[in-house]
């Protein structure tokens, strides 16, 4: 009988452990599905880049990016959108540059005159994008516009507490070379 019970005991015991690594493993598959639906809205929402030739994988908050992309910009600001996302733990960047070998040299001075004004696209989109995903922010009522690298912040926020988080954002984004604070604050 002693033996049976031992038996039992550690038919449970080994059952509750099995059950447990079950419901960890379903619990982080959630959560790098959540993850990766995050990742796939915030490319999507991003009009600088054709997110249909970019592809995202999660594994333990770690997204790896496969696929296509224009330039060395495109495949920078993919991963600064992606690592931006709460819950995002590393990304690899696997992106790869595709550049249009038809070009001439007239197009391809006006692509770099694009640049800065892609870059400022970059800028505009991570600020806005880390303000929509801050649960402390409210980044419908802020627009963000950015010329030459210099962020102008404008809207309403709620307090002085979230314009200087506003701001603090803003300033820590890539490429950002000054940020100007146009926010006021409305008390409700």
């Amino acid at each position: 009988m002693k033996t049976f019970n031992k038996s039992m005991i550690a038919a449970l015991v080994l059952g509750t452990t099995a059950m447990g690594a079950q419901a960890g493993t379903w619990e982080n598959e959630s959560k790098d599905a959540w993850i990766d639906g995050k990742a796939e809205t915030v490319l999507l929402m991003n009009t600088n880049l054709n997110n249909f030739d970019i592809n995202t994988d999660v594994k333990n908050g770690k997204v790896v990016l496969t696929g296509k992309v224009n330039s060395d910009l495109d495949k920078e600001l993919a991963e600064e959108l992606v690592i931006s996302l709460d819950g995002v733990s590393d990304v690899e960047n696997n992106l790869t540059v595709v550049k249009n070998m038809d070009m001439d040299d007239k197009d391809r001075d006006a692509m770099d005159d694009d640049d800065n004004d892609l870059t400022d696209a970059k800028i505009t989109t991570v600020i806005t994008t880390r303000f929509l995903f801050d649960s402390e922010v409210d980044g419908t009522d802020i627009d963000v516009d950015t010329d030459n690298g210099i962020v102008k912040l404008k809207g309403s926020v709620e307090t002085e507490a979230e314009k200087q988080l506003a701001v603090k954002i803003a300033k820590n984004a890539e490429d950002v070379r000054d940020v100007v604070d146009e926010l006021t604050i409305v008390a409700e």
